[in-house]
């Protein structure tokens, strides 16, 4: 690649080590997709895990004298405050999300542990060229926004924070954007739920850059980020268009960029319902808890669970999981207060694939997010997928039909 003097600088280690170190990892990846220079970037989104992998890696960098250029937001881990005044998570675990927490904090991120950043702390202008990790993030700012990145892992967006500079492949270079397969919804997009489902269909729609058609007019900000967080928990998308709304696609031809598309799928509601069969726990059953919040879930749909369940008692635990923001936002406006009193808990900066909810071990929930189903299995956590009004009557009722 060619490197100008400055980036050469950080290389050679003249802004230290942790930034050459940064930026050596920056020019590997680059020469591995064949980039011919480095680009820079305004914005950056870390998809932190709180696992001990990535707390090496931050640490790593940090005690190497690193500092983030470009602050970039963060992923959540989980609430220590909370988890810890409710004797929920054991020293250990509690210990590595403290470490997490300052190696951040020390190499300049902004604290924001909430993994939709583009909906309310860290929204991209169109062309803006940034470095987002976190699966639901990348199709969003790249299809909604028509801001430009690839899709980063937590460690190559760090990267990108601390010097400041993306090499130029991929998804960053106009020819690469655009849509290469039609996908024509003929299911009924009722709310937002289906497009978790929808989501669900990477593995029939196959790689590449979907173009959807047959969507309604209005789509809610909660539906695209349920459609992106699906595709990839299905496969495997940076990107997506949706023809007549999306930025990209005003018309089918600039989707494709003016080329026939290679492939067509069709999108059935037989097809939804198929894949429900296969990712959830069947229904007629006794639940233990509700959990929503992956991706963390917004102002308006915690309002929405707030009145169904205002004056009632829920029979079984509610994990209602957001950013801090949203979380202070339903404390000011008596949310919080009505789905307390209903035996709910609105848990701020936390993520449900977290060791605080050893609790729910050998548990069986009910939610609205495969993505959330898909997670905590690995921790002896499975779920019932249902509409989220299903979802909220099952944890008033403690039983779904």
């Amino acid at each position: 690649m060619r490197l100008t003097q400055e980036q050469q600088d950080m290389l050679d280690g003249k802004y230290g080590k942790g930034t050459a170190y940064a930026m050596k990892i920056q020019v590997a990846i680059g020469e591995s997709f064949g980039a011919e220079r480095m680009v820079p970037i305004t914005r950056a989104h870390v998809a932190l895990s709180n696992q001990e992998a990535d707390l090496w890696f931050a640490e790593k960098l940090l005690n190497a004298g690193a500092r983030c250029r470009v602050a970039p937001t963060v992923n959540p881990g989980f609430c220590l405050s909370f988890f810890q005044s409710r004797d929920m998570v054991s020293p250990e675990y509690a210990d590595l999300m403290q470490r997490t927490h300052n190696a951040y904090k020390g190499l300049g991120a902004v604290l924001s542990y909430n993994c939709t950043p583009y909906i309310d702390t860290n929204v991209p202008n169109y062309g803006e060229i940034i470095a987002f990790s976190e699966s639901s993030a990348t199709p969003y700012v790249n299809s909604v926004w028509g801001a430009r990145t690839n899709r980063e892992g937590a460690n190559s967006a760090l990267c990108a924070a601390v010097t400041g500079f993306v090499p130029e492949y991929g998804l960053l270079l106009d020819e690469n954007r655009k849509g290469n397969i039609l996908v024509e919804v003929q299911a009924e997009m009722k709310n937002d739920y289906d497009y978790h489902m929808l989501g669900m269909m990477g593995k029939k729609i196959g790689n590449g850059i979907p173009v959807f058609t047959g969507l309604p007019k209005h789509i809610s900000k909660e539906a695209l980020r349920n459609l992106g967080a699906e595709l990839n928990t299905s496969g495997a998308y940076g990107m997506y268009h949706i023809v007549g709304f999306t930025p990209e696609a005003p018309t089918l031809e600039a989707a494709f960029g003016g080329k026939e598309p290679e492939r067509k799928v069709v999108i059935t509601n037989d097809d939804l319902q198929e894949e429900l069969k296969k990712i959830s726990l069947e229904g007629n059953r006794q639940i233990d808890f509700a959990m929503f919040g992956c991706p963390h879930f917004t102002l308006e749909e915690v309002k929405h669970i707030a009145e169904r369940i205002e004056g009632k008692k829920l029979r079984k635990e509610m994990w209602i999981l957001t950013s801090s923001h949203v979380k202070e936002m339903a404390v000011r406006m008596g949310l919080d207060e009505i789905i307390t009193q209903a035996g709910g808990f609105i848990v701020p900066d936390t993520c449900p694939d977290q060791p605080c909810w050893g609790h729910l071990n050998g548990k069986v929930g009910i939610t609205e997010s495969p993505k959330c189903a898909y997670y905590p299995q690995r921790r002896g956590i499975h779920f019932v997928i249902r509409d989220l009004d299903t979802c909220i009557e099952a944890a008033l009722t403690g039983e779904v039909k």
